[in-house]
């Protein structure tokens, strides 16, 4: 339907609204109690119609508007910690760190329609998805929910991941609206930033992304930017989102997230999401009252409405439709390719893997690799039938447990080499798991290190003497693998004593069968980094997180205190634009990655059109993907290199193929705040091409005509 009809459908459907009604559609209620333990739902006063997800609106049945059912989302269709049921046979896809590792957009989008077949299916219709803050701190406890640290690979891999999940009739969002940077103190963290850099960083991410995938509606997020919360920032919300960037559908608010009814109203909120975990019902009777006396707040009251009427029309929700038939086979596939393209070799010295299928024994040592891998923690984990929840008393969100799914390290490695004698030790018992790895052919050790939301790591080490034993072992068994469950970076200060190290993030529902997969070389690794893995916390913009050494403000879950700063020195330089900026040397560079095989680059051309050919080849053995970089240095003052365009391809060996890939014009410009629009200037303009940020063989500069783009 023409954008134009879709508007004057929901400007008419409002008109026939009574205020109650209206009312009724701009707030949603939470039913799921997340400070309860996770064997008491605490379901209360649930509206007949609701299913009890993360967020119920009711529907106005004479004019045909449906009930908003509203789950989180980002990792698949998450249902909260309730007890296991019937609905339990979803999906959990590896976490989002995981997909933006593959490079790989078409990925993105099957994962994108996995989401959105299991949530129709289910009779959820509003999928919470889309998180695109970009990662500048490697602790953030949210991270593994996002996609990486720079602007074009997260918004692309958002965009096309939204655009599925909208294909299916459904709802997404994207979320965090704006600059989710930390969870520590994340209702009184005022994030502070120049306005030209948070345009060219991580408002760029979410521009691209909503291009893209054109999502309904935007979740924004619980901190300040700037010294406005999210949920009432005029600048974001109404002069960027809605101005800047024409949004046409509504902007929710974080659960718990509002602060305010005319402040968050006139500055572009359109609905208060769980306003059962809001000091007050902001969006209730505190709004009818200032509807009834305002005409100003009358007329924003109808905006809203018709913001939210326009996305529901627009994602088919007000017409009868069927739900799929799911394949869960094929969903399983879907999440196991995803790992097995987001897999990153780090190390693989003398060519220790790919492992035999014959080999001998194998000691499997920590990580709970018995049962199952690991899933980041928050409202975005995915608690499939089968999976296992342990709680743990360091979760930041009280009886928020740790999951496991059910993808046996264990049981998939004895799959994959049924000859061997493989046995398993919990590493708990340093001495067990010595002895073990002692008499092993192959020591491989599942490290782990859960982030949850709500709170932050501590550092970048593994936690619980984790090193140490790795250390220990690896001093034992120089034919040490160790593959890493992290939200992101980890620092690896045994590195150069293992064998092989693999990231393996956390790798959902299949998780396992593709990290054996790699290990034995069925499929050959092609995960690159997309986020740089510091040598140290001294390296970052903010060695300390700020807000960190209160323990108050340490759980991001407090809402009540005095606000404190973060400032974002790095602006617009984040990840490996911050390394290049200040000459540091990272453990390993954005973009980085190893293969079974090895590729060559050649031929750079780029055109004044912004098109950039080149061609790869691959020079080794074996038949494998690599993802090709291309970067630019604009001719401003102080520029940092950035990346401007990506392409992944399958080669077999001795195959060549030609790349043309298209430059993101906005990453060779600066954004004039005063102009209110993007400046290329004129000039030389550096372009590189190669296989990591720090890695670009190729150089190639062309000469810049003056350019102005629209904000």
């Amino acid at each position: 339907m023409p954008d134009f009809q879709i508007q004057q459908r929901a400007e008419a459907l409002a008109a026939q609204l009574t205020v109650d009604e209206k009312l009724s559609l701009v707030r949603s209620d939470f039913f799921f109690n997340p400070l309860g333990p996770p064997e008491q739902p605490g379901l209360s006063n649930l509206h007949p119609d609701a299913l009890g997800t993360a967020g119920f609106v009711p529907g106005v049945a004479r004019l045909g508007i449906p009930a908003q059912q509203q789950s989180d989302a980002s990792l698949g269709v998450a249902l909260g910690p309730t007890p296991l049921d019937e609905r339990r046979n979803v999906t959990a896809l590896p976490a989002s760190i995981a997909l933006a590792a593959s490079w790989d957009s078409e990925l993105a989008r099957a994962g994108g329609e996995v989401v959105g077949a299991e949530a129709k299916s289910l009779g959820i219709n509003v999928m919470l998805a889309g998180g695109v803050n970009l990662a500048r701190d490697p602790r953030c406890g949210r991270n593994f929910e996002y996609l990486g640290e720079d602007p074009l690979l997260a918004g692309i891999i958002a965009g096309a991941s939204i655009a599925a999940i909208q294909k299916a009739g459904i709802v997404s969002t994207i979320k965090h609206f704006a600059l989710n940077a930390q969870e520590t103190g994340r209702h009184l963290v005022d994030e502070t930033i120049d306005e030209a850099a948070l345009r060219e960083s991580d408002l760029l991410a979410f521009q691209i992304a909503i291009e893209n995938g054109r999502p309904g509606a935007v979740m924004t997020a619980y901190n300040k930017v700037n010294g406005s919360y999210c949920s009432e920032n005029a600048h974001l919300i109404n002069d960027v989102l809605k101005r800047d960037w024409r949004f046409p559908g509504w902007v929710m608010s974080d659960w718990g997230a509002v602060h305010s009814t005319r402040e968050a109203a006139l500055a572009g909120l359109d609905q208060q999401s769980g306003r059962q975990l809001d000091p007050h019902p902001y969006f209730g009777e505190l709004l009818k009252t200032e509807v009834l006396a305002d005409p100003i707040m009358a007329a924003r009251l109808d905006d809203m409405v018709r913001r939210i009427l326009y996305s529901l029309i627009d994602a088919g929700l007000l017409e009868q439709t069927t739900a799929p038939e799911i394949n869960a086979d094929v969903h399983r596939a879907v999440a196991q390719q995803q790992a097995e393209e987001g897999i990153v070799l780090l190390a693989n010295r003398r060519d220790l893997l790919p492992l035999a299928h014959d080999i001998g024994s194998i000691a499997i040592i920590g990580a709970k690799a018995d049962v199952g891998v690991l899933s980041g923690g928050g409202s975005s984990s995915v608690t499939p039938n089968g999976s296992q929840l342990v709680t743990d008393r360091r979760s930041p969100i009280p009886g928020m447990p740790t999951v496991y799914h059910p993808s046996s390290p264990l049981a998939a490695f004895r799959a994959a080499a049924p000859n061997a004698r493989i046995e398993f030790s919990s590493g708990a018992d340093k001495a067990e798991a010595i002895d073990l790895a002692r008499r092993a052919d192959i020591a491989i050790i599942f490290a782990q290190r859960w982030d949850c939301e709500g709170g932050d790591a501590a550092d970048l080490s593994l936690p619980d003497g984790q090193d140490a034993l790795i250390a220990e072992v690896a001093a034992i068994n120089a034919r040490t693998i160790v593959v890493l469950q992290t939200g992101g970076p980890v620092l690896t200060p045994w590195l150069n004593d293992v064998g092989a190290l693999l990231a393996a993030w956390y790798p959902g529902h299949r998780g396992a069968e593709a990290i054996a997969n790699i290990v034995f070389g069925a499929v050959n690794p092609s995960g690159r980094l997309p986020v740089t893995f510091p040598a140290s916390t001294e390296q970052l913009p903010r060695p300390n997180i700020a807000g960190y050494e209160s323990e108050e403000t340490r759980q991001g879950l407090m809402r009540i205190g005095p606000s404190f700063a973060s400032h974002h020195i790095e602006g617009a330089d984040v990840g490996y634009r911050w390394f290049e900026r200040t000459t540091a040397t990272p453990l390993f560079p954005f973009g980085f990655g190893l293969s079974y095989t090895t590729f060559a680059i050649s031929d750079l051309e780029v055109d004044q059109h912004g098109q950039v050919r080149v061609k790869v080849t691959n020079t080794g053995l074996r038949a494998g993907k690599q993802v090709t970089q291309i970067y630019a240095r604009p001719p401003h003052e102080g520029a940092t290199k950035r990346l401007v365009a990506f392409g992944k391809v399958h080669l077999e060996p001795g195959e060549t193929k030609h790349l043309s890939l298209r430059v993101e014009p906005r990453l060779l410009a600066r954004f004039d705040v005063d102009a209110n629009a993007w400046e290329i200037a004129p000039g030389p303009l550096q372009f590189y091409a190669g296989f990591t940020s720090n890695d670009t063989p190729l150089t190639t500069a062309i000469t810049l005509a003056e350019r102005t783009l629209p904000a």
